[in-house]
């Protein structure tokens, strides 16, 4: 790269030095793992139910006839074995760590599969972190795999940018919830996912409104909904509205995450599945 590089590679002239750097950082996977496609679930900032997106896009896919992984990235808030209803440990053979599987099929590996106690704070720096992300990535043995789902953490630091630069992401999906902050925030995490030339394959605006159990009508509790102005904004056709639902909230806690019926994120994953080619 020329020292005095841009970064602009639309007016470089050093051969596409950028797009060569990049595809230099790309990790392969450990060498008996299977995986078709790798989709990241994003958010901008924490508590606007990123994690349980996550997990009703993989009990969607798992029960379509996909076999279906979720690698959870956010390694110092880990909740995707509780959803699934895991307490197991993971285990290790000759060739490499072998993912926890749920009851419905879904292979995990999370941190707190490999903690003796699931409550065990995981007071690590950013480097170490994001390094144990990518271990789950090199190190693990993800079995005939269709679809992968990283549950990441919130934010744009360094475990979001080592995904994105490490491995191979067939595209993004991005949470978010109705107030203009969160709409803001969210942003961010669409711009950065452009910068990294990965696609965003639809926008999930979680709490989105409340149905009144007597009418039927919506409520838009956190104000009115601003998901269809951030993806007409960017040119994003695929987007889903999540109400505050206590049946989901209640599988979620009670690691039913697989069992619920009429999974609210059924259609936006089969377009979904169209954009990444997965039939």
């Amino acid at each position: 790269m020329a020292s005095n590089c841009s970064h602009d590679c639309s007016s470089c002239g050093e051969g596409g030095c950028s797009s060569r750097k990049k595809e230099s950082l790309i990790k392969k996977p450990h060498q008996m793992s299977d995986i078709k496609k790798v989709i990241a679930v994003v958010s901008g900032k924490g508590g606007v139910g990123k994690s349980m997106t996550c997990a009703l896009l993989a009990a969607a896919a798992q029960n379509s006839g996909k076999v279906t992984a979720v690698m959870d990235a956010d390694i110092t808030g880990p909740s995707i074995p509780r959803m699934f209803g895991t307490d197991k440990r993971a285990m290790g053979s000759d060739n490499g760590i072998l993912p926890v599987v749920s009851e419905g099929g879904v292979q995990i590996m999370s941190m707190n599969v490999l903690l003796e106690n699931e409550a065990e704070p995981v007071v690590w720096r950013g480097s170490l972190i994001s390094g144990t992300v990518l271990q789950f990535w090199t190190d693990v043995i993800w079995t005939g795999v269709d679809i992968m789902f990283i549950d990441m953490p919130p934010g744009t630091g360094d475990v979001p940018l080592t995904v994105f630069q490490s491995i191979p992401i067939d595209g993004i999906v991005v949470v978010t919830t109705p107030q203009d902050l969160v709409g803001m925030i969210v942003q961010k995490a669409v711009n950065m996912a452009q910068m990294m030339n990965i696609p965003i394959l639809g926008i999930v605006e979680n709490m989105s409104y409340i149905k009144c159990p007597d009418c039927g009508r919506k409520i838009p509790v956190f104000g009115e909904s601003k998901v269809d102005a951030i993806a007409m904004e960017y040119g994003i056709p695929n987007v889903a509205k999540l109400p505050i639902d206590r049946d989901l909230t209640v599988a979620a806690d009670g690691g039913k995450i697989e069992e619920v019926e009429d999974n609210p994120l059924n259609e936006f994953l089969s377009k979904i599945l169209k954009k990444i080619k997965l039939k």
